[in-house]
């Protein structure tokens, strides 16, 4: 199984954050979330991932540098998702690709994604769920999707409108549908794919946990589900996310500082003396200032 994970946006809904470090390595609990994302596929079974950058590039290349098994594909120019995808693509074989956001992070069985898609037989198979805020897909009753509009298609009157998880499983043939060294997105291509006649399934996900990561709240309210037990932790952020209060013993932390509810704190972060920290994540490096009274923030280095 090979896999592609998409890490080459901007992630301006994540300023200034952002400009600091790319966001699949904003860390979660001190891990990077890129490679929490590539463990995962490996636990799967995946062999070769190609993981795209554009964005602080050499920040992913350096994170990749120990990694086995990585393909990383440098782009110059912002491709978008299908333009990433159909660069890629000569080294995609024949045989169909997990495709995967580098923003997300869930518990949503890659294998079990990848063994429905081939017993199916579709050209392409999203991951779904019902997620009303970014409910955007319609769905008919035998599963198929129909069209990718808040409205739904109209088609049916059991369709649904769900939303995508950025999971997905690709042909590689239809990447053929995007043009070559264009900024592209894959759901403009899925959109052809459509009118062309092919066959666009949905995977329901249920009873999982999701995020993408994709603002600084959301980013925070990550860190709070995991810290105060209402998410699903990865097996390497078990222990740590056992206690409310995560990296003290590799922080220097002043006299008097005072940590309520929820915090992260990073590798050789400073926490200044009498500083007051209350659900938030510090940066491994950043300095809070003595007295400083830090709530509901990200401080970076």
């Amino acid at each position: 199984m090979k896999t592609m994970i998409l890490a080459a946006g901007l992630g301006t809904r994540l300023l200034p954050y952002t400009l600091k470090r790319p966001k699949p390595l904003f860390p979660i609990l001190n891990k990077e979330l890129l490679h929490l994302t590539i463990n995962r596929i490996k636990e799967a079974g995946g062999g070769e991932i190609i993981v795209n950058a554009h964005h602080l590039r050499q920040q992913i290349k350096k994170a990749l540098q120990h990694e086995t098994d990585i393909l990383l594909q440098e782009e110059d120019k912002i491709l978008g998702t299908g333009g990433g995808l159909r660069l890629a693509l000569p080294h995609l074989g024949q045989d169909p690709v997990l495709v995967v956001n580098g923003d997300i992070y869930h518990s949503i069985d890659y294998r079990e994604v990848y063994r429905s898609h081939c017993q199916a037989k579709a050209d392409v198979s999203l991951v779904l769920h019902d997620y009303p805020r970014f409910n955007d897909v319609a769905v008919d009753e035998t599963l198929h999707i129909t069209g990718f509009s808040r409205s739904g298609s109209g088609s049916s009157k059991q369709e649904q409108v769900l939303a995508f998880t950025g999971i997905h499983i690709i042909d590689p043939a239809v990447l053929h549908l995007v043009p070559p060294n264009t900024t592209y997105c894959i759901i403009d291509c899925y959109r052809e794919l459509l009118r062309q006649g092919g066959s666009i399934r949905a995977h329901l996900a249920t009873h999982h946990f999701w995020t993408d990561m994709g603002t600084p709240a959301d980013y925070l309210k990550l860190h709070a589900d995991l810290l105060t037990h209402k998410g699903f932790a990865y097996q390497e952020l078990v222990e740590t996310a056992a206690a409310p209060f995560v990296g003290i013993e590799d922080a220097s932390i002043g006299r008097d500082v005072t940590l309520l509810e929820w915090v992260c704190i990073g590798p050789n972060a400073i926490i200044e003396a009498g500083a007051t920290l209350e659900r938030s994540v510090v940066w491994d490096g950043a300095l809070v200032p003595a007295g400083s009274i830090i709530k509901d923030a990200i401080v970076t280095a």
